[in-house]
């Protein structure tokens, strides 16, 4: 009866990037994902339930990552994927304005080479937060008298400097 031997795949523990929560349950300033992209909810509303649905979910949100506004429409009662979204300090060695390449210190000394400046995007324009991250980031490092930190966002296997701070 159970002779034959089953292998079993198995992912990590956190291997996925979103986890389910009801659109009725989403607030303002909480994360979506909407068409596949982590944002954040900017508003929301909720209609009354009709004479033959649900009540619906009326979601307004900004993509974390390139700024763009997003809408989405759903039962209250339906799921909805939430991104995990982690933020992290790292203090920035150097930056380079031409070519967009920042080289950041990690909590364990090592360097991080794989990011770039806000103003260096993949998809649209960058926005004018992203310009003055940059500006601020550019300018302390040139006076070089306090130590430099970027913030960086993930979510979704994506990155991004979304502040600066000094120490």
């Amino acid at each position: 009866m159970a002779d034959d031997d089953h292998t079993f795949e198995s992912a990590d523990a956190g291997a996925s990037h979103t986890y389910p929560m009801q659109a009725g349950e989403i607030r303002k300033g909480s994360h979506l994902m909407i068409k596949g992209r982590p944002c954040k909810c900017v508003e929301v509303s909720t209609s009354k339930t009709g004479k033959h649905g649900h009540a619906k979910a009326h979601i307004v949100a900004i993509d974390i990552f390139t700024g763009k506004k997003m809408e989405d429409l759903c039962p209250c009662s339906h799921n909805l994927d939430v991104p995990f979204v982690k933020r992290t300090e790292y203090q920035v060695l150097s930056a380079d304005a031409a070519s967009g390449e920042v080289s950041l210190l990690t909590e364990a000394g090592d360097t991080k080479d794989d990011l770039n400046l806000p103003t260096f995007v993949k998809i649209g324009e960058p926005t004018e937060e992203d310009n003055k991250v940059v500006k601020d980031l550019l300018t302390e490092l040139e006076k070089g008298d306090k130590a430099v930190y970027a913030i960086v966002q993930s979510a979704c296997g994506e990155e991004k400097i979304v502040a600066t701070k000094l120490v």
